[in-house]
């Protein structure tokens, strides 16, 4: 019998655990008023922490509320912390310093969300787009992946080929100083590709063209060639209208006197720089190019480099102004 008797008693206690412990609802009042939370009513924050509003009290506490509904002289409201609905008497909320707890954490979520934005505005811009696959060069055409320099012809987009340039004397400039009983005549030296026209042949009036530089990375191996050191501050690139002469298309012309550049000609065609991604420049121009002989030029600290980005030009069109360097 006193077996039966404990068993009987757990089970009437458990029943009783099971109720008090289960969740009371909405409409139920409280038998007795929740104790006030005693954290710093100045935490910044703390409502932020726990998703919901301040209901401030009068003697400077308050209590975290999802929502709150006032009902005559009692207020009722869903506890952000116990998730269960109470109750305590209107006649103890601040409702002014509520108003204004309430207003002050929309400003700080507004201000938090705005920094949020501003920040990730930043790091877009700072982060290296995949332009292999998202720089639009044409309405659905996209800038191929590789380096190098290439040419946007309508809907085509197609890359251009380096080729090597050599300095070769000027003959004749050394024969004039060789007759020459003073040393006053300047030496002169020729940039000058092989052959007299590109193979690459360009047709449109007003190409485009986009240059794909290497990543600033001294150990990787570039399949843009330079002829000595690169400059700190991006590529300076011109176009070059190139002159053909005795089956070699020439870039400049370099005088020099005791051992001294005093004059580098040649005939630059004017066009703007676009910086459009991370590494990644646009040129635009100025002006039709008319039939003829062309070629990119990188103008290195040490000079012009000596391999370049060469295309000719067969349509006829009336040539506009170029510049002498």
């Amino acid at each position: 019998m006193s077996i039966l008797r404990s068993i009987a008693i757990l089970t009437f206690a458990a029943t009783i655990l099971a109720f008090a412990s289960s969740p009371r609802m909405p409409g139920q009042s409280q038998g007795s008023q929740p104790a006030p939370n005693k954290a710093n009513k100045n935490a910044v924050g703390a409502g932020a922490s726990q998703r919901g509003k301040k209901l401030v009290l009068k003697d400077g506490t308050f209590q975290l509320a999802r929502e709150y509904q006032r009902s005559g002289e009692r207020v009722r409201y869903l506890s952000a912390e116990r998730g269960d609905w109470e109750e305590l008497p209107a006649a103890l909320v601040d409702w002014d310093a509520t108003a204004k707890a309430e207003a002050a954490a929309v400003n700080d979520e507004n201000a938090f969300l705005k920094t949020v934005h501003h920040e990730q505005a930043e790091q877009t811009a700072e982060m290296p787009r995949d332009v292999d696959a998202s720089l639009p060069v044409a309405p659905g055409i996209f800038l191929p992946p590789g380096e190098g320099m290439f040419v946007v012809e309508g809907k085509s987009v197609t890359p251009l080929n380096q080729v090597s340039a050599d300095i070769r004397n000027d003959r004749k400039q050394r024969l004039k100083q060789v007759l020459s009983p003073v040393p006053i005549i300047p030496s002169k030296r020729n940039i000058e590709i092989p052959g007299a026209k590109a193979s690459r042949r360009i047709n449109s009036e007003r190409p485009e063209f986009y240059l794909r530089e290497p990543a600033p990375d001294p150990n990787a191996v570039s399949t843009i060639r330079k002829s000595s050191r690169p400059g700190e501050n991006g590529p300076e690139i011109e176009l070059v209208r190139l002159t053909v002469k005795g089956g070699k298309r020439q870039i400049e012309s370099i005088r020099s006197m005791f051992g001294q550049d005093i004059s580098q000609d040649r005939n630059s065609i004017s066009m703007q720089r676009w910086d459009v991604a991370k590494d990644v420049y646009r040129f635009t121009l100025s002006q039709e190019l008319s039939g003829g002989e062309y070629a990119f030029a990188e103008i290195l600290p040490d000079g012009v480099n000596l391999y370049v980005w060469d295309f000719g030009v067969d349509r006829q069109s009336a040539a506009g102004p170029s510049s002498k360097h």
